[in-house]
């Protein structure tokens, strides 16, 4: 994780508080895969538990592969719709590497970003595309109520539908806490 820049000088979390987690899930065509989440490790059971309720739920995701694949890049990450958590962003990127950030501190998650995308208060337009920021039923998007809105929400977790929509990303609080 260090040699691929999401971990560095002055990231709240180092590599001794995080867990890699592997999940099964099911991917776009039905398939069942195995992914990985990198999260905090006072979050890692929940986590574990979260992602067993949506694979039970038969909740489709697109991919979940940790940032380091991406060389830390969210728009990378974004664009590859994919399903990640730790990121301690780079300078230049939203929410860089603060410390009370939930990502950086291995206590957030984003889920098929393109179909639950973020309005980016930098360009008030939404990432990595608004085809699908309305909040209608439809494939791999997550619905107030809904499954994966249970599997979180009923341990503690937020989803982030508020004044910013970030329709992709559950955490568990600003500042950054356990659950």
């Amino acid at each position: 994780m260090r040699a691929a820049g999401v971990v560095r000088s002055g990231c709240p979390a180092g590599r001794r508080d995080l867990r890699r987690i592997d999940v099964n899930f099911h991917g776009w065509n039905g398939a069942i895969k195995r992914g990985v989440l990198v999260v905090n490790r006072d979050v890692a059971d929940d986590v574990a538990a979260i992602f067993a309720d949506i694979f039970d739920a038969g909740f489709p995701i697109r991919s979940m592969k940790p940032i380091e694949e991406f060389g830390g890049d969210d728009n990378a990450s974004m664009a590859a719709d994919n399903t990640s958590a730790y990121n301690c962003r780079s300078a230049g990127q939203a929410n860089a590497a603060a410390a009370d950030s939930p990502h950086a501190n291995g206590r957030a998650v984003d889920i098929n970003p393109r179909e639950n995308p973020w309005l980016d208060p930098r360009c008030n337009c939404f990432m990595p595309t608004a085809k699908h920021a309305d909040r209608t039923p439809g494939k791999g998007k997550i619905l107030e109520g809904g499954k994966v809105w249970k599997a979180f929400t009923k341990r503690g977790w937020i989803w982030q539908d508020i004044a910013t929509p970030d329709y992709q990303h559950f955490d568990t609080g600003y500042p950054s806490r356990p659950t």
